[in-house]
């Protein structure tokens, strides 16, 4: 009785894709008007050229991707008026082969999105470069990211996600995991940033853990760029010269990656309470069984800079692979010749049987589920993706807290959409607020209802 029941369940699927469709964007069209009229499983080209639109796509398995002619790509420009390239939120969404640069917000963008795959694209300036937040099971290969206040590459509150083969250069931060489960960074190249990758716990959002975390093979070399995220922001924190930050994440394994000509600080074990973070009484602040196995060290350290940099010279040690807050517990490192550690009295010795070396992927071996989301998850996804990239609950991110702004607004839900849509500066201290008019009337209703009515710390 069963065998028929699975064919039932697959027949839809076949059939769909039976009936997908190429729908070309020819150059200098509106792509989202092509978007719009595209259904589930469609692919969907854009002819080469320049495209000044904001880009969203909320249907299902779409494959998204940019013609390349004669050298010449599909290239979307924010000019650094519009917020997001790209935003994707339907499941199973494929974006590849597009050049994006000057957004004040996202590049590229997956929001609530499982089964995503974001590859050989590349991201030139925005505050984040490509950003998958709150999905499963995605990869992010092959692109070229530059010139993020924020983070190149940045995966947000995901579970079982693969980064490879990556460049990210000429950020503040090249990679980072946030408030991430189960997850790889492996063959990137990471150089010129102000820090090069970053496993992060952020408190007061709704993920409150992040663990099982790999990073290795990666080359990760010279990041000493001075900071220059936007004062408000919680990037503008993150220290200069340092190779790789764990802040928060437990059972982190660093493996043979080439780790060279970082000036402060090969690795930095750091609890969330010495990095300046806000408290959260639902996140444990401190970075357990993180695993540093066996790396080519070389040159670390020699010159450290910035605040981080000052309060290692008054120790009178520099040329460090490892420093540590000395507050985690069950970590250990590999016995290197010639690597000199700081804070790491309290680390055992890693067992050979700790490797992660041959750790090919932390996707999942099958699809991740797909559900299809009503109006009230929509809108309670939208706000995870969108919202909290610059707001917490309680405190100050980006810009100011989700309890003050519920406080604003009450029950005055028109208000609260009508702002979000064509937003205007109100406050110095925060930076201008683009809008978000391209998420359309539907999903701003839904955000703000979330926001208004149903969200709590």
């Amino acid at each position: 009785m069963k065998r028929p029941l699975i064919i039932l369940a697959v027949l839809p699927c076949v059939i769909a894709n039976l009936h997908a469709e190429e729908l070309i964007v020819r150059t200098g069209a509106n792509i989202q008007e092509v978007i719009n009229k595209a259904s589930d499983g469609d692919t969907i080209l854009v002819e080469p050229g320049r495209y000044v639109q904001s880009v969203y796509i909320d249907k299902q398995d779409i494959t998204f991707r940019g013609l390349v002619e004669d050298g010449r790509h599909a290239e979307l420009d924010g000019e650094m008026r519009l917020n997001d390239g790209i935003i994707a939120s339907g499941h199973g969404t494929v974006i590849e082969g597009f050049v994006v640069r000057g957004y004040k917000g996202n590049g590229i963008m997956t929001q609530g999105a499982n089964n995503f795959v974001i590859q050989n694209n590349t991201v030139h300036g925005a505050f984040y470069g490509i950003f998958p937040q709150y999905g499963k099971n995605g990869l992010v290969k092959g692109n070229t990211v530059t010139n993020a206040e924020d983070a190149g590459i940045y995966v947000g509150m995901s579970d079982h996600i693969d980064v490879i083969d990556n460049i990210a250069h000429d950020n503040v931060m090249g990679l980072e995991f946030e408030n991430t489960r189960h997850a790889l960074m492996a063959g990137n190249e990471v150089y010129n940033n102000s820090t090069g990758i970053v496993l992060s716990l952020i408190p007061g959002l709704p993920v409150k853990d992040a663990f099982d975390q790999v990073v290795r093979d990666n080359i990760i070399r010279d990041n000493n760029l001075e900071n220059f995220a936007p004062a408000s922001s919680i990037a503008a924190s993150v220290p200069e010269g340092v190779g790789i930050i764990v802040v928060g994440p437990d059972d982190v394994t660093i493996e043979n990656n080439l780790i060279e000509n970082n000036l402060t600080a090969g690795a930095f074990v750091v609890d969330m309470f010495t990095f300046g973070l806000a408290s959260d009484p639902k996140v444990d602040p401190y970075s357990d069984r993180v695993r540093v196995m066996e790396n080519d060290w070389r040159n670390n350290g020699t010159a450290p800079i910035g605040m981080l940099g000052e309060m290692l010279t008054a120790t009178g040690k520099k040329d460090l692979e490892i420093v540590s807050s000395g507050k985690d517990q069950g970590s250990c490192h590999a016995l290197q010749e010639g690597m000199d550690t700081l804070g790491t009295d309290h680390w055992s010795v890693c067992e050979p049987g700790m490797s992660k070396v041959d750790y090919a992927s932390a996707m999942l071996p099958a699809l991740a589920e797909a559900p299809i989301y009503t109006a009230e998850q929509k809108g309670r996804l939208s706000y995870l993706a969108v919202c909290t990239g610059c707001h917490t609950y309680g405190s100050v991110l980006h810009g100011p807290s989700m309890q003050s702004i519920k406080a604003l607004y009450g029950d005055n839900v028109d208000a609260f959409v009508e702002y979000v849509a064509n937003p205007v500066r109100k406050r110095r201290d925060f930076p201008e607020m683009p809008g978000q008019r391209y998420l359309g009337a539907e999903t701003l209703e839904a955000v703000a209802n979330y926001v208004l009515f149903e969200l709590d710390q």
